[in-house]
């Protein structure tokens, strides 16, 4: 190595060396709050994977509802001092992300199912108005099939032209 590179090393490494030295040597002066409690962890993690399931099952609503109560149990951890503030802010920035990405995907099975809706709908008034052309083309071929009705004579025709029959000539 020559005297100018080992001069660059030294420049660089020795601040790096003498800043680790010195945020290791205060970490042992005071003993910090843990992120996240291990207790607290434990339970969260508990509800991150039932929501996971309830998403993997295309249960978003119940998902929605699992993430409302993992959301309140981190607040509650967070107030009993088992979460930090900055673990806090992190975990809610990501419970965020999650709840508009299941909210997004009710509003698509909402809209499937109002299309579905729709869609049954019609097809079943297709086959209403395809049955009510079936009926109407049977009964238009019965009217053709039967035989024509007898004409019947008018009334007051007998058919004599006028003459009335009885016994009124001498009838006795």
């Amino acid at each position: 190595m020559s005297v100018h590179s080992n001069w660059r090393w030294r420049a660089v490494a020795g601040p790096l060396l003498a800043g680790a030295l010195l945020a290791g040597s205060l970490s042992g002066c005071a003993e910090p709050a843990p992120d996240l409690d291990s207790a607290a962890a434990g339970q969260l993690q508990s509800q991150v994977h039932a929501v996971t399931e309830a998403a993997a099952t295309e249960d978003s609503a119940g998902a929605l509802k699992l993430l409302d109560e993992l959301g309140y149990g981190l607040d509650a951890a967070a107030a009993e001092g088992k979460v930090s503030f900055k673990r806090h802010q992190s975990i809610k920035t990501s419970l965020d992300a999650v709840r508009a990405d299941l909210t997004a995907r009710v509003a698509q099975q909402q809209a499937a199912a109002a299309e579905a809706a729709k869609a049954a709908a019609a097809v079943q008034a297709e086959a209403a108005a395809a049955q009510a052309a079936a009926d109407q083309a049977a009964a238009d071929q019965a009217a053709r099939a039967a035989p024509a009705p007898a004409p019947v004579p008018a009334p007051g025709n007998s058919g004599e032209n006028g003459k009335a029959k009885g016994k009124a000539k001498g009838g006795g």
